[in-house]
């Protein structure tokens, strides 16, 4: 039997939302062992005169409890 557990975090970039995602998960592996899934619950971008600025990502990341 295995035991998941869900960890909510936010992350941006200055590129893209894809960026953003590959930047949360990499930094979460630093300390998270045995992830498994994210789901991505919310994007949003910053804009300021009129260009985007930054692209954040708001998601659940799922790994197993050993």
């Amino acid at each position: 039997m295995s035991v998941a557990k869900v960890i909510e975090l936010s992350s941006s970039s200055s590129t893209s939302f894809d960026d953003a995602i590959r930047k949360g998960i990499a930094k979460a592996s630093e300390t998270v062992q045995g992830i498994q899934g994210a789901w991505i619950k919310e994007q949003k971008v910053v804009i300021n005169d009129g260009a985007i600025t930054s692209y954040r990502v708001h998601m659940q990341v799922t790994f197993v409890i050993d």
